[in-house]
């Protein structure tokens, strides 16, 4: 049995089954999905389809083309390095970059005079002329940077969309995620995050209360006790689960 795209073994709108009164034909196949991965093994595959053309099947990419379009720039890449770089070069901002504390700062101005003569070259060769400086400063007075895509960058990660189709063309090329879709996505994950830590401590919380109770039962059946009911235990339960959490 074949992937098949025909409504000859789909029921109809009454629930009825169908009877199937011709065989399959070449143009209801279907095809596995690409399925693509991230990989340094490269691998596109050529597909002969219907009218004598070709799909270009990607089942393996290490790159792709993303589009920033509030700064309307595209690189080639497969993290966040590429548009950090470019960042820095056309505003003069390194973003991501964590600001360092009053007490490592001071720190760091006390290098050694080795040190600071090995950095002496490494300055003068950051030195831009003042028709570059007067550039990047007029850039500045426009430049405006989400906040969100700014925490983004300190951890060398960017949500993006992949707008192209690795299947059918062989590239996984795309845009990165701004303002409310961004927005949206971010709470969604969000959303998910505290859904998944609420099983979390649901099932942490069951697993202690069935614990605590088998303890108890053969604590009261050892001293030959006559055992209370389930909700006698409650109130102590709950009382010693608080103090494992929170001291």
């Amino acid at each position: 049995m074949g992937i098949s795209r025909d409504s000859m073994h789909k029921r109809r709108a009454t629930g009825g089954k169908k009877k199937a009164w011709r065989k399959k034909r070449k143009y209801e196949l279907g095809r596995q999905p690409a399925n693509t991965k991230l990989s340094s093994n490269k691998t596109v595959r050529r597909i002969r389809v219907r009218g004598g053309n070709v799909k270009w099947r990607a089942l393996r990419l290490d790159t792709g083309n993303f589009s920033w379009g509030s700064e309307a720039v595209t690189r080639k890449l497969v993290d966040a390095a590429p548009f950090k770089q470019w960042y820095l070069q056309h505003y003069g901002v390194d973003i991501g970059r964590k600001k360092k504390t009053p007490a490592a700062a001071a720190a760091a101005k006390k290098d050694t005079p080795e040190e600071g003569e090995a950095a002496a070259p490494a300055a003068e060769e950051a030195k831009k002329s003042n028709h570059v400086q007067r550039k990047i400063e007029k850039r500045q007075e426009a430049r405006t940077l989400d906040a969100h895509i700014e925490e983004q960058f300190s951890s060398g990660r960017l949500y993006a969309c992949i707008s192209s189709r690795p299947g059918q063309c062989g590239r996984a090329d795309g845009y990165i995620l701004e303002g409310k879709e961004l927005e949206f996505y971010v709470k969604k994950l969000q959303r998910k995050k505290g859904k998944a830590a609420g099983c979390c401590l649901k099932s942490v919380l069951l697993a202690f209360y069935t614990f605590s109770l088998y303890e108890l039962i053969c604590f009261s059946y050892r001293q030959s006790v006559l055992l209370l009911s389930r909700t006698c235990y409650e109130p102590l339960i709950e009382t010693t689960f608080e103090k494992i959490l929170f001291g």
